[in-house]
Parts: C-alpha cells; structure tokens; sequence
C-alpha cells in the first residue's frame, strides 16, 4: 500500500497580490489574519510533523496568496527555513500557490534553486471574458504561457479552478477543465464561487447584478467535471473551500454553496447518476462496491439508498476489494 500524502500548510494571505479579485477576500477563505514570521513557520512545521506517520510522504505548501510576488528576499526566507527538513528526508518536497501573471524565468530559477517540486497557479478560468468580469488581471494565453514555462523546468504543475464566477456557464466550466487538461496539469483544485462579505462580489449580489450557483447547479457542475479529470488522470486535490471558521459559522459567508462535506456532495452526485440506471423487476437488491467508495456509493445522508427504495422492497450494499473505482455488482433477489 503506498504511504499516504500530507501536506503541511502554511498560509501568507495577500503579501504581495496587486489585485482584488471580485470574490477575493484570502484572509476571511483561509481562516489565517496574519503573516506567520519564521518562528511560526518552525512551530507549525513541528506540530504537523508530530501528528503525521513517520512513512507518510510530506510536503509543505505555501499558500493564500501570491507567493512568487512577494520580495525575493522574503521568498528566499521562507524557502531556506524547509531546506534542512529536506536534507534530511522528514519532508520530501515543497509546493506554492501563484499567480500565472507573475511566473517567469527569473522566479522559475529561484524556486529550483531551493527544491520547489510543484507549483499551483489559480487559472480559475480558461475563459477570458470570465476573467475579465471577475478583475483577475490577466489573461487565458498568461496561464497557458506559464504553464509551458513550469513544465519546462520540470517542475509539477498544478492548476486550480473556479465554477460560478461571474460570466461562466457549465459549458465554459467544461472547458476550462478540458484546457487544464490540455496545459499538462498533474493535479487541480476545484472551487465554487462564494460571496464572501466586504468583497466587490458582494456588492454585485446585493444590486442582483451577481447570481451564485445553487448547491445543487454546484454540485452537478462538479461533479461532471470531477469525471472529466479522473478520466485523464489528473488528481482532484480538492474539491471546495476549506471550511475556515469564518465560513461554518456564517460570519464571513453573505451566499454561494458552501458545504463543509461538498466533496462527499458531489461523488454522491456521480454515484447517484450511476445508480438511477438500476432497473426494478425484484423486490430486493443487493449492490456490491469497492469499500472505498462504500460511503459515496450509498450516499451523503443514505441519499443514493434512499432514491433505489423507491424501486425496491429492499436495499443493500455489500463490499469487494476485487472491484475497481466505481464497478459495481447487482444481485436482484426476492
């Protein structure tokens, strides 16, 4: 069984980002007011380490902002304090959130020098019109190039997105997942849009010139292009905003769908439109899946068993370590 994957975050919300998005307030989405000086980084480090199996594969990432825009001798301070974790193995790589605008061979250079392994650029969307209206500050051909760029290093590439931004459509959704596909990403973030309070957004949803996704567009969204990814082989890292406190308790959230459990949501979702294809002709059922998808299979809040015993008397899920993905066995009985 190969070792399990962590990463260890460390959040700098907006240090240096020369842009307020629309939707963009870091500070309030990542849960972090403040910029961690280096004894913070140490500490956070050692609390992770001391909560992870030592054979686990660790890396650290830094995160929430725009971590190639900030001073380069703020980078460099950053990046020397994990060099000593690397040297001696207990963490295996580093990785960092960016902006595709503030990528060249300059910044490329400086994060080979100090082991960067994988680098995430927010695209958000490969629609131009997209990023127009959500003020992103840069273009469709400035991810793509950035893209190119990283790859040329030989260094992972990651490419996050957003659903439900102002101008977007499932359509374009769709291809924006199918361009990150295209751009060679090794692994992607899925957000939906949320209006989060004291942003533009906000303003725009109060005047009604803003509409969210319902959950339910949210989910469906999602969950056709969770498929699209897996059928690439691009890993999905992440599906929703990690559920800050701000966001639980509705603080900081004015409308969207935010859900704590949206990724249980959504392959809820895929495994709901795999199962509605079961025909009834007895009065019980049995459906055997891998016990990893057990809990998806049957659904958020027993959702996909409750749908099926409407067709049948009886229902229920068996396990197979045999079965792969999402294959499943039916056995109708009486």
């Amino acid at each position: 069984m190969p070792n399990k994957n962590y990463t260890i975050p460390i959040f700098i919300p907006e240090l240096a980002c020369p842009f307020q998005c629309l939707y963009c307030d870091q500070r309030k989405i990542s849960g972090k007011s403040g910029i961690p000086n280096e004894d913070e980084v140490i500490q956070i480090i050692l609390a992770h380490l001391n909560t992870i199996p030592k054979q686990a594969h660790i890396e650290l990432g830094f995160f929430g902002g725009n971590f190639t825009g900030i001073p380069k001798p703020e980078q460099e301070k950053y990046l020397k304090l994990v060099q000593a974790y690397l040297d001696s193995g207990v963490i295996q790589n580093i990785r960092c959130s960016t902006r595709p605008d503030y990528i060249n061979h300059e910044v490329l250079q400086l994060l080979k020098q100090y082991r960067v392994g994988t680098i995430e650029l927010g695209a958000q969307s490969m629609d131009d019109e997209v990023l127009r209206k959500s003020k992103r500050g840069h273009t469709v051909v400035d991810t793509l190039n950035a893209a190119k760029l990283i790859r040329e290093y030989e260094i992972n590439l990651g490419l996050q997105m957003m659903i439900g931004l102002p101008g977007d459509t499932k359509q374009k959704a769709i291809l924006t997942a199918r361009k990150i596909i295209e751009a060679g990403a090794e692994n992607t973030r899925i957000y939906p849009t949320l209006v989060i309070k004291n942003t533009k957004l906000e303003e725009m949803y109060h005047q009604g010139s803003y509409k969210p996704l319902t959950m339910k567009e949210a989910v469906d969204w999602t969950a056709d292009i969770y498929e699209i990814f897996e059928q690439s082989e691009v890993k999905v890292l992440r599906i929703g905003l990690h559920p800050s406190e701000g966001l639980l308790d509705g603080s900081d959230l004015v409308a969207g769908p935010f859900h704590p459990s949206f990724r249980e949501l959504v392959l809820t979702e895929i495994w709901r439109k795999k199962l509605s294809d079961i025909k009834s002709g007895t009065d019980s059922i049995t459906i055997t899946v891998n016990p990893k998808e057990l809990n998806y299979a049957v659904g958020y809040y027993a959702s996909n068993k409750k749908m099926l015993s409407r067709k049948f008397n009886s229902v229920k899920f068996g396990i197979n370590n045999n079965l792969a993905n999402r294959d499943y066995e039916l056995d109708y009985h009486r």
